[in-house]
């Protein structure tokens, strides 16, 4: 699988602290060395600050770099550091640039430029149709030869269910994933909110859970059939998570993904009309909200992931009805997730760090960042008792439209360690 990124030395350095370590079952004060990028020693009596946190950096399975095409909105080089900030060894990019990621040729000229411009490791997914228009699949093993780490036409969703069964079957030739956005458009078409109170008293135009759930269902049943793994992307809907688990019960290997503004976040957010907390799957009720953070905590749900979805002010500045889905999230995610998750007791500490962690890296066949002698480094540092509020000046993404704007989080990253390499430190 490639991931790329520029080249860098690798670096040597000592870390103390509490190491949490969710997937190796690590919960210590310790001393950890770094020679040359790997881990070389691994000691008790560490010491650190009370709230310092050492744990694996996290990976994200699903974010927009805008490249090419929109650099703008986003840059190979902006979109990584904004990961680094967040705390992130690895992320997978989307495939909606301009042009699209459907030939070896863009795809390849993609990988060469992460080679020069890349803060931290990324791979790319190429798309699952020509030019996303559904009709006629990519050419997918080239593509896996050219680089591609997983398939996907997020941003639109397969809709013919004949194609959608051509795709499990010729990607089972690649073995990597599809990652599936799941929408029913002709359910959603014209929606801008979740169909429910806070749309109709607006008069937004209605987007049903049933737009995504039974295209969830679809997928599911696709997968069984052709006994080929799906990752189902941002999910949103209670009966969507039902219908993934209903899915893992029966044995098909479908893995499922969870934004951080679908956990913390209702459509009550929407009352503000305020474009960033458009998002598509849009916000849902308390109950899907619900939903989705028992599912994440019982293990159902097993990635975290930003869909970081970077735009430009103008775009966003616009009544809410006329500007574009989705917010970023690559540098608020941890800090999001701790303040209203893990301070609420809605979630343990180490169940959020191995969703941000393992949990994706094992959905599409990466390394899992480990704490271990002789692992490379992949590594966050974390400050549990720093406060600090979100302003667009804090921002190293190219774009500043965040859910999160004007608050007050606590937790943050002060360094990550990439590949054997400091990539960011506060």
């Amino acid at each position: 699988m490639t991931l790329a990124c520029r080249n860098g030395r690798s670096d040597s350095l000592v870390l103390e602290g509490r190491v949490v370590a969710p997937a190796q079952g690590i919960d210590d004060t310790l001393r950890i060395t770094v020679t040359d990028g790997v881990i070389s020693a691994i000691e008790s009596g560490g010491t650190g600050t009370a709230g310092a946190v050492v744990a694996p950096a996290f990976v994200d399975p699903h974010v927009h770099l805008r490249s090419p095409g929109r650099e703008d909105e986003e840059t190979l080089r902006s979109g990584t550091e904004a990961a680094a900030a967040g705390g992130y060894c690895a992320i997978l990019a989307m495939p909606n640039t301009d042009p699209i990621v459907d030939s070896a040729s863009v795809l390849g000229a993609l990988v060469e430029r992460a080679r020069e411009e890349a803060a931290i490791p990324t791979g790319f997914m190429a798309s699952i149709s020509k030019g996303q228009q559904g009709e006629e699949l990519t050419e997918m093993v080239e593509l896996a030869r050219a680089g591609a780490v997983a398939f996907t036409d997020d941003g639109k969703p397969v809709t013919s269910a004949g194609l959608m069964r051509r795709a499990l079957q010729y990607g089972a030739l690649t073995k990597f994933p599809l990652a599936l956005h799941c929408e029913e458009p002709s359910l959603s078409r014209g929606g801008h909110a979740h169909e429910g109170a806070v749309s109709a008293e607006l008069g937004l135009g209605p987007y049903p859970s049933a737009a995504e759930s039974v295209m969830v269902e679809r997928d599911c049943a696709l997968a069984e059939l052709e006994h080929r793994p799906i990752h189902v992307m941002h999910l949103s809907a209670r009966e969507s998570v039902e219908a993934v688990e209903r899915a893992q019960e029966a044995g098909v290997p479908a893995t499922a993904e969870v934004t951080p503004h679908h956990l913390v976040l209702t459509d009550e957010a929407v009352r503000s009309l305020d474009p960033n907390v458009k998002m598509n799957p849009p916000l849902r009720s308390a109950e899907d909200r619900s939903a989705l953070v028992d599912a994440l905590r019982r293990g159902a749900i097993s990635c975290i992931a930003t869909d970081h979805a970077p735009h430009a002010r103008h775009e966003k500045d616009v009544p809410f009805e006329d500007a574009p889905f989705g917010v970023t999230g690559l540098e608020t995610a941890f800090s999001a997730l701790y303040t209203h998750l893990v301070l609420s007791g809605q979630l343990t500490l180490e169940t959020l760090l191995e969703r941000m962690s393992s949990g994706p890296a094992r959905a599409f066949g990466l390394d899992e960042p480990r704490i271990e002698v002789g692992a490379r480094a992949n590594l966050v540092v974390l400050d549990l008792d720093a406060e600090w509020t979100v302003t667009e000046e804090g921002f190293r993404s190219l774009s500043v439209n965040s859910w999160l704007l004007g608050e007050t989080l606590r937790g943050r990253v002060v360094q990550t360690i990439a590949d054997g390499r400091v990539v960011y430190a506060a």
